[in-house]
């Protein structure tokens, strides 16, 4: 199976065998071959015939030739430089005034928008990391939230709820005791060590 693709590097020669292909291709489409039989005869997938046979429909045989290189366009960095500003003013400048968060979706929207360019959503994330930016889980935050009341909360109140913490006691976490009138230790009772009597 071949992908024919327009432009993507191929040289002048490669577009016009490829043109060829598709010239071919519209001939039989005229005969009313099958898509699957001039799949066959031209070593093609036959989702590439349906698409040449729904373009050969809309526009006749001028929609199959060569359109010539073709670069999909680009933000340069000047142009990002627009688009950070006009993410820097926040969803609710661009109308999404219902949630404030930046998703792929609405920045491949806003692109589309203000430059007229279509990015894939995946293109998208892969412009935004070569930019410097990244995928950031939000902490959610009430609109009405009050930062001054919440550091007077901290500071007064949030002490007299808080359990004092134990203070440092002398103590021991083993789990054996000291033998009365002497300096060794014996096993604590019930700690599952064998005791002889004698």
């Amino acid at each position: 199976m071949a992908r024919y693709p327009q432009g993507g590097g191929m040289t002048d020669a490669g577009r016009e065998r490829r043109e060829r292909v598709r010239m071919r291709a519209a001939e039989w489409f005229a005969e009313g071959r099958a898509n699957a039989w001039v799949a066959g005869e031209l070593r093609v997938g036959v989702r590439q015939v349906e698409k040449w046979r729904q373009a050969w429909r809309q526009g006749g045989v001028e929609a199959l030739r060569s359109k010539g290189p073709h670069r999909r366009a680009r933000l340069d960095q000047a142009a990002f430089a627009r688009l950070e500003a006009e993410l820097n003013r926040g969803p609710a400048a661009h109308g999404y005034a219902d949630d404030q968060r930046w998703t792929l979706g609405r920045i491949a929207a806003l692109i589309r928008d203000v430059f007229g360019i279509d990015y894939t959503l995946p293109g998208v994330s892969l412009l935004l990391r070569r930019n410097g930016w990244s995928v950031q889980v939000p902490g959610r935050r009430a609109v009405q939230r009050d930062d001054q009341a919440i550091e007077a909360w901290k500071r007064e109140v949030w002490p007299q709820v808080e359990a004092p913490r134990a203070t440092w006691a002398p103590g021991s976490v083993s789990r054996t005791r000291r033998v009365k009138g002497s300096g060794r230790r014996e096993d604590a009772p019930g700690a599952g060590a064998d005791t002889d009597p004698r």
